[in-house]
């Protein structure tokens, strides 16, 4: 695993962005006070989806790459043993006769560390991932699959799959770790999720092709992103249906609420714009941010929020309250799902 560090003051207490990187295979490890990226993991494989643990322990890190069965199961190989040996030492015989099903892979990053402790074959290329806030379970979503992988993280296994519907998208938990909902691209639908017995209680409709969702801090709003018809639904979860839709844009990806949960932002890919909608009045502010905003992250506690750009290698640092443009951070690829740890 190698790991390169900025020369900034390691004393700095500041949060800590992580950004998974895609196809240039990182992750970016970023100081949201210097505005600068302070380390790099490179032990990983196109890792779209990133979420922390509540203990902030580890990382937990998907790839969107899918390998032959077998050749993700080798656990890291440890600098005192030889390549040889780990290979022989793990190697996996083909079963005469059986079907090769592609997996993916998980890897358990030690946060302190930056080091890549564990891997974890799961059932196909990973778009995003959750942590359950008790901190038991960590969710990958398959969107090829039509389901979810559950890792359980005091084994360090997949405890089970679960099927949600056709392209599963995106995952949230809710604050108490009984519900899960995950919003599927694929029927214009989102699961609600019982997580003690692991089966899905209802289908919430949504707009179409819903992609990115948060919760509301009390855990009674479900706002979720439409991509095919550039609009956010808003679903009140005591109820089945979206209650209000408000209208975003051109291909809407990145959504997040601000630190009060009063505000909601999203970004249109294809306006080249983010949105900030006042919850309560409903009144939408609008700003130029191109190309491509995509990803977007607020940093609990900072008034900041972290915009992802699709087309380029940055990420725009903007000011929740007044949306002005604080900075630009160069990154080394293009920032998928990003995980905050406030220091």
């Amino acid at each position: 695993m190698a790991m390169a560090l900025a020369a900034a003051d390691a004393t700095t207490a500041a949060p800590e962005v992580y950004i998974p990187l895609g196809a240039a295979n990182k992750v970016q490890v970023i100081d949201v006070a210097m505005e600068r990226p302070i380390a790099v993991i490179e032990d990983v494989s196109n890792a779209h989806g990133l979420a922390i643990t509540p203990d902030r322990r580890y990382l937990v890190v998907g790839s969107f790459t899918e390998v032959a069965a077998g050749s993700e199961d080798a656990p890291p190989r440890p600098a005192a043993v030889s390549q040889a040996e780990h290979e022989k030492h793990h190697a996996t015989p083909a079963a005469s006769g059986a079907a090769t099903v592609n997996k993916s892979v998980v890897s358990i990053v030690d946060a302190e560390s930056l080091q890549v402790v564990r891997r974890i074959a799961v059932g196909g290329a990973v778009h995003h991932v959750a942590v359950s806030p008790d901190g038991r379970f960590a969710v990958t979503t398959h969107p090829g699959r039509g389901g979810i992988s559950v890792i359980d993280l005091e084994t360090f296994a997949v405890a089970r799959t679960v099927e949600t519907g056709l392209a599963p998208n995106y995952a949230v938990f809710t604050t108490d770790s009984r519900r899960l909902y995950v919003s599927n691209a694929g029927d214009d639908t989102v699961s609600e999720i019982d997580v003690e017995a692991w089966t899905v209680n209802r289908r919430l409709a949504t707009g179409r092709s819903p992609e990115h969702v948060v919760l509301s801090p009390d855990d009674s709003t479900l706002y979720v992103n439409n991509v095919a018809d550039g609009s956010v639904s808003v679903i009140p979860l005591a109820g089945d249906s979206a209650a209000q839709i408000y209208r975003i844009g051109s291909a809407p990806h990145g959504i997040d609420l601000s630190d009060d949960g009063a505000t909601l932002f999203a970004s249109s890919q294809g306006d080249g714009k983010l949105v900030a909608i006042d919850l309560a009045s409903g009144q939408a502010r609008r700003i130029a941010l191109a190309p491509a905003p995509y990803h977007v992250s607020s940093v609990p506690g900072s008034g900041t929020l972290l915009v992802s750009s699709r087309a380029e290698k940055r990420i725009w640092v903007l000011d929740q309250s007044t949306l002005a443009l604080r900075g630009e951070i160069a990154i080394d690829g293009i920032g998928h799902q990003m995980a905050v740890i406030a220091r």
